[in-house]
């Protein structure tokens, strides 16, 4: 019969608490939801999905705590180290295969089809139909069972996934938050990537100094107005059908007509300043 660690799936064993974690990469969100972009919470939605219960909220606490102390994002690997209750911290290995070439161009014709498809990736977003150019193309942006990733931990628990690969899966998540490019990057592409891919395709053009061309902004001339008076400037309200409205017994034009004379002569004022 396997042994048993202390993360027995049956709780018949107390957890190991893991030892104090320096320098480890301390999760955005301390409470509630894991994610705040749509592409997070996707991400959190598909490993919540899979079904594995207390592990992944083990693995949720540690995330928070920063138990995890890297993540590396390659193609098809994400490569971590997580301090648990040994000295020597965990090696954490997440596989998911790269999409084929094949499948690449396919999801490089569909992007740069799409109106405004790369003005949102320019934008740091990804666009909600992203993962319908990814399911055209047979392959699907985000795994959609854990049976499609190949996990693999240094730890003692022989169950997958254990605590510290579901840390670092909730740390990804919370990373892509702030970088959608990491979910590229997993999938084999990096933002030069696919940006390039894009420049060189036909229709929506990309201008090659985007954000901006290097170096310095140039100091940009002080900006002066000129104003022009009208000869009257009580001109507008005399095209207007006077409106039967008195004002103790003053026609309301009239009375409007000392206001635009004051907004008149200030103009001029401040032009001339």
């Amino acid at each position: 019969m396997p042994r048993r660690t202390w993360d027995d799936p049956w709780n018949r064993y107390p957890e190991s608490v893991p030892l104090p974690a320096e320098g480890g990469i301390t999760t955005s969100k301390q409470r509630g939801t894991m994610a705040t972009t749509w592409w997070s919470k996707r991400f959190v939605e598909v490993l919540e999905s899979y079904g594995l219960g207390a592990r992944m909220k083990r693995g949720r606490r540690y995330a928070r705590s920063g138990q995890v102390l890297s993540l590396e994002v390659r193609t098809g690997v994400l490569a971590a180290q997580v301090q648990g209750s040994r000295r020597t911290p965990y090696l954490v290995t997440i596989s998911l295969p790269a999409p084929s070439s094949a499948q690449w161009d396919a999801i490089d014709s569909a992007m740069a089809a799409k109106v405004g498809f790369a003005a949102r990736l320019l934008a740091g977003e990804l666009p909600p139909d992203l993962e319908d150019v990814f399911e055209a193309a047979g392959v699907p942006l985000f795994p959609r069972s854990y049976r499609e990733l190949h996990a693999d931990c240094s730890c003692p628990d022989w169950e997958s996934p254990c605590k510290h690969i579901a840390a670092v899966l909730y740390v990804f998540a919370d990373q892509l938050d702030a970088d959608p490019w990491l979910v590229l990057a997993w999938r084999g592409r990096t933002q030069d990537d696919v940006l390039g891919r894009l420049r060189a395709a036909p229709g929506e053009p990309i201008a090659a100094w985007w954000p901006f061309a290097p170096g310095p902004l140039p100091a940009l001339p002080e900006a002066r107005f000129g104003v022009v008076t009208p000869d009257d400037p009580a001109a507008v309200l005399e095209a207007l059908e006077p409106p039967a409205i008195t004002v103790r017994s003053v026609p309301l034009l009239a009375l409007l007509r000392p206001a635009y004379e004051t907004i008149v002569q200030t103009a001029e004022m401040d032009g001339r300043s």
